[in-house]
């Protein structure tokens, strides 16, 4: 055989292969198109909270695609973004982990509880802190208690971080519980664009602290949850209620949305035993599972309140959807026991003085605002977090008048004595400040200084006199 031959050979050799290969794959393709042919609805979009992805939607929407109906594409960010989705028609599903802030985004569309999971405080599996009250929680968040040695760990600074998302479910649900309303500000310097990253954060740093959901905090072995009033947060805790620390998970959905009908009927899947058992293996309680939270939803809030000295939330209780079960009488009863005396345990000793959250509040930084953002519409899960990201900056600038605009340095005492006027009516601006911190050091509030300074927001530059006193 010449050598010319061979190598046409080679080359007939090979073109065969590469067509088999590629009719192959054209089989596969044809195959696997031939499967989703058989949907019986159309492709549902799902925007939201990464806790309800997790928790709620993830299997569920695999379940949902093998009973024979369409597709749903997940999108997980926060809980801003899923909102704003569904209130624009960009989504057709959101995920939340809080209920209707009551504005007038909130108001038009409709939120639905289909499970339970629970707040949970997360810190590096290092820190050897192993309980924490709701008082000591609160206080931690308040800028009250700054060190670990104060809640029976080292001496080391609480590193609290914070999620600067505005109306963050988790962060509204908890700051709600513990305050008696979800844009309380906190003392937080660091915040980050939903929770994973910020449970990536607190993986790297002993001192740090922070709040996921159950769901997704239990199966990272880089995170530790610290128990509440002596328990410790598993399903069957958060089932009967003894974790007082639970939260309902809801679906948004909007009523004018063209596929309002294959919604509903996902929605309707969520009642059945697969998507349950889904939900089971993702560490969440379906709603009908623990529809006696429900009823011991306004109590245990109170309940928390008299503990922390916080105020009445104006959050509605959470309400059994008409196609849920009722809770049995001997499942209420149960239930109640079981959150009183988490509660009680966790009062014992504990100062219910009502203090003036807003007034008071040490080193705040970021807070949770209930209002309706239009930013995050388009923003895909991919978005990465980080201290100085512009995805951080624009949720700083949407947030509550009460929040400043980005997190800042704590300044000593020494250098705030040697840039306060002789008089203390003014105070000099210097690196680090923020409006808030002047407050903080001059008792006075942060409106006070607005009005004061007539300053049409809470920015303030180096170098800048403030007035301090209104005398």
């Amino acid at each position: 055989m010449s050598l010319r031959l061979a190598r046409l050979l080679s080359v007939t050799l090979i073109g065969a292969c590469l067509a088999t290969s590629a009719f192959a794959a054209k089989t596969t393709h044809t195959k696997s198109h031939a499967k989703t042919t058989v949907a019986k609805g159309p492709s549902l979009i799902w925007r939201g909270d990464v806790a309800t992805a997790q928790g709620v939607v993830d299997e569920v929407a695999l379940a949902w695609e093998k009973a024979g109906h369409g597709s749903i594409e997940l999108q997980p960010f926060n809980t801003a973004s899923g909102i704003d989705a569904v209130a624009t028609g960009t989504a057709d599903l959101a995920g939340s982990a809080r209920p209707s802030d009551g504005s007038s985004q909130n108001t038009d569309l409709t939120f639905t509880p289909v499970a339970w999971d629970a707040l949970v405080m997360v810190t590096n599996p290092a820190n050897p802190v192993s309980n924490l009250t709701l008082k000591q929680l609160h206080d931690i968040y308040f800028g009250k208690i700054t060190n670990w040695s104060e809640v029976g760990g080292g001496s080391a600074p609480i590193d609290l971080y914070a999620v600067a998302s505005p109306g963050d479910g988790v962060e509204y649900s908890l700051r709600t519980l513990l305050f008696g309303h979800g844009n309380q500000p906190v003392a937080a310097p660091r915040l980050y664009v939903n929770t994973h990253k910020l449970e990536e954060g607190v993986s790297l740093n002993p001192n740090g602290l922070g709040v996921a959901t159950m769901a997704d905090a239990a199966s990272n072995p880089k995170l530790k949850m610290i128990p509440i009033n002596g328990i410790t947060p598993t399903v069957s805790t958060v089932g009967n209620g003894s974790y007082v620390l639970f939260t309902p998970l809801y679906l948004v959905t909007n009523p004018r949305n063209p596929k309002a009908a294959d919604v509903s009927a996902f929605i309707d899947f969520l009642q059945t035993d697969a998507a349950k058992a889904a939900m089971r293996r993702h560490g969440v309680v379906p709603f009908s599972d623990g529809a006696a939270l429900a009823s011991i939803d306004v109590s245990r809030r109170n309940s928390i309140l008299a503990e922390t000295g916080g105020h009445a939330s104006h959050i509605a209780p959470v309400t059994v959807p008409s196609s849920a079960p009722v809770a049995s009488e001997a499942s209420r009863v149960a239930v109640a026991s079981a959150v009183s005396g988490t509660l009680a345990a966790g009062a014992h000793g504990a100062n219910t003085a009502a203090v003036s959250d807003k007034t008071q509040i040490t080193g705040v930084k970021g807070s949770v605002a209930a209002v309706a953002v239009t930013s995050f519409a388009h923003v895909k899960g991919s978005v990465l977090a980080s201290k100085k990201s512009k995805a951080d900056k624009h949720a700083a600038k949407t947030a509550d008048e009460d929040a400043p605009a980005k997190a800042t340095k704590k300044v000593s005492a020494a250098e705030t004595k040697s840039t306060a006027s002789a008089s203390g009516k003014s105070y000099t601006v210097t690196k680090g400040d923020t409006l808030f911190s002047i407050a903080r050091k001059h008792s006075v509030d942060v409106a006070q200084l607005r009005d004061w300074n007539h300053l049409k927001d809470n920015n303030v530059k180096l170098g800048q006199s403030l007035r301090v006193s209104n005398r």
